[in-house]
């Protein structure tokens, strides 16, 4: 099978290091969820129909119509003897009330929160060092992975504000690899430490290769992944990204792309949830559009995606941006995967954001803008390139897991169940 991920061309150079994930697992099916509308039902369906056991991490969890509807199904597999464990970020999932909190810990809902840090004038301190993931896998057979949190306002329902998204349903043998993550916190290689009882048979065509950023031995992993499907790419290559500020090395792989013939697209936001977003991004356009990058603004509402598809068969789906939040301070998660028919799909999907709903952003000559607009944009272009790189020297503290409560007796958990922590 070709793909852009399997090597580069041209006498560039590669990355300097290569990434530590690397171990791609074939017989995977992987189908593509768009938005809350098909990711919830989905999600609900195989909590429902578990038997064994239900392993959940996300950044946000609100106590609004999603979460009381996730909560109703968590409370119902723990009642039945599934054992349920949940993991939250101590920022991203803020004020959950106890009366929500305390069904699920009566029920025996192994329940965590990720750093939770205590509040300065009403404002929360653990800004950075977050858990974005966004993982859940059921019985071992069954993951999902993506960008969507558990709120309403991945709903259209939601209004103008509700948010554009991606995220992926998998089965096969990549499902315990992504299990045995979520249980140790690690990205074990050479076995997929499968349990027994586990439906790791073929499930399908796609090889999967599952990639996190951390503040440990995978500190550049994801970025690495990204590039060297850039710099492999030969024919096209689309991104689909809220938060675009990578580092220089990503961008001159961009700008190298598009000028040895590559049809390079980024689709960024267009209607930014945080206006700074926008003003930012704005800042690399001239540097990507004079090398032939194609740029799209999403108008419709918030774009929330962080995925990607390259030449026939390559793409990724994940939590993680291309800002220096996600490349060099956030826990993330994506899975890469090499299938044509998702592949396919997915551009699909892409094509339609960019037919349909971006305006396309157009080169504005130099001489139309003030010297002190040129000069200001030079500056922060190149303070965010150079971003990532110094975001990685702040401090990474040993976060804290808490756990909201134990257990009650009578509520065993399975052999391998422990608390770990991450950095």
């Amino acid at each position: 099978m070709s793909g852009p991920a399997r090597g580069s061309g041209g006498r560039q150079r590669g990355p300097r290091r290569p990434p530590a994930s690397t171990q791609w697992m074939p017989g995977n099916a992987v189908s593509l969820l768009e938005n809350g509308e098909a990711f919830f039902p989905r999600v609900f369906e195989v909590i429902r129909g578990a038997r064994r056991e239900v392993l959940l991490e996300t950044f946000i969890l609100f106590e609004d119509k999603v979460g009381l509807a996730l909560r109703e199904v968590l409370l119902d597999a723990a009642r039945r003897g599934v054992f349920v464990s949940v993991l939250v970020d101590g920022y991203g999932s803020v004020d959950l009330s106890e009366a929500f909190l305390a069904d699920l810990i009566a029920a025996g809902v192994h329940f965590r929160v990720f750093d939770p840090r205590p509040k300065l004038l009403g404002m929360r301190t653990n800004v950075f060092r977050r858990m974005h993931r966004k993982l859940l896998i059921v019985d071992g057979e069954t993951a999902f992975v993506g960008g969507i949190n558990f709120s309403a306002d991945h709903l259209a329902d939601f209004g103008p504000s509700a948010k554009q998204d991606y995220a992926i349903e998998v089965r096969g043998p990549i499902v315990a690899r992504l299990r045995s993550f979520v249980r140790t916190g690690e990205v074990r290689r050479g076995h997929p430490d499968a349990r027994p009882g586990t439906d790791a048979e073929r499930a399908g065509d796609a090889e999967c290769l599952f990639v996190v950023r951390d503040n440990d031995a995978h500190r550049t992993d994801i970025e690495q992944h990204y590039r060297i499907a850039i710099r492999a790419a030969r024919r096209d290559l689309t991104i689909a990204n809220a938060y675009f500020f990578p580092g220089y090395r990503l961008l001159r792989d961009l700008r190298h792309a598009a000028r040895r013939g590559v049809r390079v697209r980024l689709i960024l936001q267009g209607e930014p949830d945080m206006p700074i977003v926008k003003v930012g991004a704005r800042m690399l356009h001239d540097y990507l559009l004079d090398a032939g990058v194609k740029i799209y603004e999403y108008c419709e509402r918030p774009l929330h995606g962080k995925v990607a598809v390259a030449d026939d068969d390559w793409s990724t789906v994940g939590s993680s941006n291309l800002d220096p939040l996600s490349l060099s301070l956030n826990l993330e998660a994506n899975l890469v995967i090499r299938d044509q028919r998702f592949n396919q799909v997915l551009r699909e999907r892409l094509d339609t954001l960019v037919s349909r709903h971006c305006r396309e952003v157009k080169a504005v000559a130099s001489h139309r803008r003030p010297i002190w607009r040129a000069a200001a944009s030079f500056l922060a272009f190149h303070f965010l390139r150079r971003f990532p790189a110094w975001a990685g020297w702040l401090p990474a503290h040993t976060p804290k897991l808490e756990k909201v409560e134990a257990p009650p007796r009578g509520q065993a958990e399975p052999p391998d169940a422990h608390s770990r922590q991450t950095g």
